[in-house]
């Protein structure tokens, strides 16, 4: 690492989509943005955005579902300078994937970027994990969630409670999001040994371009029967999940550790205390 590098700032987006490419452009200001994908077309497109904008970027070709590929990228953000942020936004969802993906990127994904990133980080270094409100919708034993939270990255999968010959991809989303939620409460000690923080954002149904293409099909069922229910009547938007990822990410939010922040437009809240249940 030069010396150039030794004090410029990083800031780490995984997940070039609309929430991470939100992000990169709020937290961008007087800081170099490394930003990874696993699709080159997504990450390109969203490269060529911030340079556009005056950015100074670089990207990377990462498989979060692969432990050395995560480690590699972390390796590459410290020698890039010093690593401020790292905000994870990438994952895949019951519509585009099955159900055996899901728990390689969802789940071990994100448990792979919280321990990879633990070796690199320093003082004031913080982590945000997107999970789900789908994570606040589902009830586990005591012992799966201990297991979640706390378990070796090579025996994360291995629990009775956890059905890996399931095809339910919905059961597999909803379980991944809740371990996000559970391994960022487990690894806030060990982070904070480096005096850096973790901490997730569960949202609610955000307007992505992904998402906004296909509401008017088979897949926007869902997504509308939750937007239905919840106490906003809206969808939430990808500048509203960046809003809570760059206080996340600062240090208004320093004594701020190891918890989920639910960004759901209170549909988690309206469907435990309908009148009509």
């Amino acid at each position: 690492m030069t010396s150039s590098h030794h004090t410029r700032n990083v800031v780490v987006v995984i997940g070039a989509g609309g929430m991470g490419l939100a992000v990169a452009q709020r937290l961008a200001p007087g800081k170099h943005v490394l930003l990874a994908d696993f699709q080159e077309a997504t990450l390109n497109n969203a490269l060529s955005t911030l340079r556009e904008e005056g950015i100074s970027c670089e990207g990377h070709s990462v498989n979060i579902a692969h432990y050395p590929s995560v480690e590699a990228f972390a390796h590459a953000a410290h020698s890039a300078g010093r690593i401020n942020a790292i905000i994870h936004t990438a994952g895949l969802s019951p519509g585009s994937a099955s159900a055996k993906e899901i728990y390689a990127v969802d789940l071990i994904g994100t448990a792979n970027i919280i321990e990879a990133f633990l070796s690199v980080a320093s003082e004031g270094t913080s982590l945000v994990c997107i999970a789900s409100m789908a994570g606040h919708l589902i009830t586990l034993s005591p012992s799966l969630e201990r297991h979640l939270a706390t378990a070796p990255l090579t025996q994360l999968l291995d629990h009775e409670g956890l059905n890996m010959e399931s095809l339910d991809g919905n059961v597999a989303y909803t379980v991944s999001k809740r371990a996000n939620i559970l391994r960022v409460q487990g690894a806030a000690k060990a982070w904070g040994s480096r005096q850096a923080r973790l901490n997730s954002i569960s949202p609610g149904v955000i307007a992505t371009p992904q998402l906004l293409s296909q509401l008017d099909g088979p897949l926007g069922v869902g997504p509308k029967t939750m937007v239905g229910v919840s106490a906003l009547q809206r969808m939430g938007t990808p500048d509203e999940i960046a809003n809570i990822a760059v206080f996340l990410a600062g240090a208004e939010s320093s004594y701020v550790t190891g918890t989920d922040i639910l960004m759901d437009g209170g549909t988690v809240s309206a469907r435990k205390w309908s009148k009509s249940d």
